[in-house]
Formats: C-alpha cells, sequence, structure tokens
C-alpha cells in the first residue's frame, strides 16, 4: 500500500487506482482535499509534518511524494533556489541522523514550504529507525529541485537503497505536455545498477519554429508525441500562445500549434489564449482541457477553489502509471488502449478497498471524528492532533 506525501488532488493516487494499488495521500490544501474526496480517494487532510510512518501499519510500504514546487520555480518567489545549496547541506545532515538539528533549522526559514522537500527523506529514515523501510520510494518535482535528489540518493545507497534520479520529459511517455520533472525512484535491497528509471514510450519533442515541421526518429521505434488536439478531441485547427514571455521578454509570447504537446500545464494555464486559426475566435482552456492535458479522466471531479492550480501542481496520471508499473514490477500492457479506456470516465475506489485503507492507519485516535478522511466516513472535522514526537517540550 501507498502513502502519498503532499498528494494534492490525487494524480498519483489515479495512477494507482488504475494499477490496482491501494493508496492513501496527506494533503493539507483543503480545496485538494475536497477534490479528492469527490473522487472517491481516501485521504488525510493534515500537515506532512504532523505525521509520520508508525502512524500506518506495516501494510502500508510504499513511500511517494511531490513536495511543494512553488518556491523552486522559474515561476515562483525563488526563495528555494536561493536556498538550494543549503538544503543539500540538510540532506547530508539527515544522513547522519541529525534530523532534530535539521527540523530546528527549516523552523528558521522565512519561506516555510522550501523545507517540505526534505520530509520524504525524514520519513524514509524514520522508517529505517523503526526496523520498517519502505520497500519502494518515489520523489517527483520541478527540475531544479535536481541536485536534492541526487544528495538525497547518495544517503540512501547509504542505507541500503538502489536508487536512480533523471529528469523526465513527460511527453515521451505519452502526455501531451512538454513537462519536465526530476524523479527520484528507489528500491529497497536493490542494487543501483538494476534500479533504472522507465524507458520512454513516445519520441522527444524537439521544439521548432512555429511553422516548422518537427523532427521525428522513427528509428527509435517509437511513435510521435501525442498532441494537443488527439488529447482534446479537437478537430478545428488552433494556435495556442502562452501566457509568458519567451528569451528574456514578457512581450516575446511563445506559440505551439494544435498538432503539437502543450506547454507545461501550470496554475495559470487558463490565461493562454487559443486562437481558432480559421476564424481568429479566441478561447481559453478551461479546467476540463487543462486535466485532460494532464491525463486525467475527462470527467475528473474537480472541487473547491483555484482549481487550475491544483491541477498545475498535480503529477499527470499517465506519468505516474509508467514510473509506478516499473518501479512496483506491475506486469501490465501501458498500452494507448490501457489508458483510453481510463480517459473518458473516472471510477474511483470501491467501499472495499476503502475499508483495506482505513485498515492500513495505526494512528487510532484519528480514525474517528478528526482530521483525517476516510472514503465513506461520515464526516471530516479539521481537527489538529498532535504529534508527540514532534511537539514542542511543554514549558518549565
Amino acid at each position: 500500500m501507498i502513502v502519498d506525501l503532499f498528494a494534492g488532488p490525487g494524480g498519483l493516487d489515479v495512477a494507482a487506482h488504475w494499477l490496482d494499488v491501494p493508496s492513501i495521500g496527506i494533503e493539507f490544501d483543503e480545496s485538494a482535499v475536497l477534490t479528492r474526496e469527490e473522487a472517491g480517494l481516501s485521504t488525510i487532510h493534515a500537515d506532512v509534518t504532523r505525521w509520520q510512518p508508525s502512524d500506518f501499519t506495516e501494510v502500508v510500504n510504499v513511500l511517494t511524494g511531490g513536495p511543494p514546487c512553488q518556491t523552486f520555480t522559474v515561476a515562483g518567489n525563488g526563495h528555494g533556489r536561493k536556498a538550494l545549496k543549503d538544503v543539500v547541506s540538510l540532506v547530508e545532515m539527515l544522513g547522519e541522523g541529525k534530523i532534530d538539528d535539521v527540523l530546528a533549522q527549516v523552523a528558521k526559514y522565512e519561506e516555510v514550504r522550501t523545507g517540505l522537500v526534505l520530509q520524504p527523506l525524514i520519513w524514509v529514515l524514520r522508517a529505517l529507525e523503526e526496523g520498517r523501510p519502505f520497500e519502494a520510494i518515489l520523489l517527483e518535482q520541478v527540475p531544479t529541485v535536481k541536485p536534492v535528489w541526487d544528495a538525497m540518493k547518495t544517503v540512501l545507497e547509504s542505507k541500503g537503497y538502489g536508487v536512480d534520479v533523471g529528469i523526465l520529459r513527460t511527453e515521451e511517455y505519452g502526455v501531451p505536455q512538454t513537462r519536465r520533472r526530476a524523479v527520484l525512484a528507489s528500491r529497497w535491497h536493490v542494487p543501483s545498477a538494476i534500479v533504472k528509471l522507465p524507458e520512454p514510450t513516445h519520441q522527444k519533442y524537439v521544439g521548432t519554429a512555429l511553422n516548422t515541421e518537427p523532427t521525428l526518429d522513427f528509428s527509435v521505434g517509437r511513435p510521435q508525441w501525442i498532441s494537443m488536439a488527439e488529447a482534446l478531441g479537437w478537430d478545428e485547427p488552433f494556435t495556442v500562445v502562452s501566457n509568458y514571455g519567451s528569451g528574456g521578454d514578457p512581450k516575446n509570447r511563445s506559440k505551439r500549434r494544435h498538432d503539437r504537446p502543450a506547454f507545461t500545464v501550470t496554475g495559470k494555464i487558463s490565461r493562454n489564449r487559443v486562437v481558432i486559426d480559421d476564424s481568429r475566435e479566441e478561447r481559453r482552456f478551461g479546467p476540463e482541457h487543462a486535466g485532460r492535458l494532464q491525463t486525467f479522466p475527462t470527467d475528473y471531479p474537480w472541487s473547491g477553489t483555484d482549481i487550475s492550480q491544483q491541477i498545475g501542481n498535480a503529477i499527470p496520471p499517465r506519468l505516474g502509471t509508467h514510473i509506478l508499473a516499473w518501479l512496483l514490477g506491475i506486469d501490465v500492457e501501458l498500452d494507448e488502449k490501457f489508458f483510453a479506456d481510463r480517459s473518458d470516465h473516472w471510477k474511483g475506489p470501491d467501499d472495499e478497498r476503502a475499508l483495506q485503507i482505513r485498515n492500513g492507519i495505526a494512528r487510532t485516535e484519528v480514525l474517528g471524528n478528526s482530521i483525517t478522511t476516510i472514503l465513506k466516513s461520515p464526516s471530516r472535522h479539521v481537527v489538529e492532533v498532535p504529534n508527540p514526537k514532534l511537539s514542542p517540550a511543554p514549558a518549565t
């Protein structure tokens, strides 16, 4: 069973469900939790730092996570990029067992989200201390964070894990957008020489001028990437004008045709202009379009506020499916039929699966009226439950 840290609206949980793997997500954002509830995904509505491996039974043996990326992105405030070297040094301290010292240092950050990138490693180390190591680990973030994953790779290998770290291009895995993600994948007691991220299933998109035919290399034996028009089912030609500038000029807006993959789907995708070529009519991408470009099912029940941001923050389920299937050794043919059968209609986990997931929680005091949301529970109350290992010492 998977515990997914910073689970967002459910990108990785959707992938796990498609692969028939039980998963429970921990997510703090109220709107993302509302989406997850509507989708029937089991969720703990909580701050990741208030939970730990011992709050689950030993059936929860896979750890995944996509920590908040805003401070590490080009579009964000940049605090994470400035603190990158410091964060890497903190990873090294964690490798030396100095968890408390690291938490004290992180508490001083002016941007609290920056330190959250360390939480997955803290979870791994605590699980090792408890003699119940996670069998598999999957982490993903923006490419800027790769040095942190590289540092974690060194620590994990010293603890008995095999690890691979790389930058994956989502269009090479059938996602209709040119998103790039830094991915860390790890297996317990498997040599790093054997742990290698899955091979691409589609060709890389080589950016070209707007009206120039893209470069394709069919000698590699893979089909070309999937275009926006294919993913959206739109027959009329269109051009997308990006909300972002290029070449350092904010007025120089990048453009991309309908028969290419989309730009990276961000929380501001609704600001992109969609120009219908024949009529010059302009449209905008709505949540249903952004969700499809992220490979969520067409009728995925987006809820709450700032849905564009929820979608932009999520890992594309199709990418997650490829990585999880490889990481967990699931023998399934991930062809176009597999994804087509799952893309038009969303049917979440059933009651039996919800009960199975509920039984994976060991922190019994939160199984009633608490911050824990379990599928089919009658109500949810946002009540902080202190974690004794993380609560401040009482005043003397």
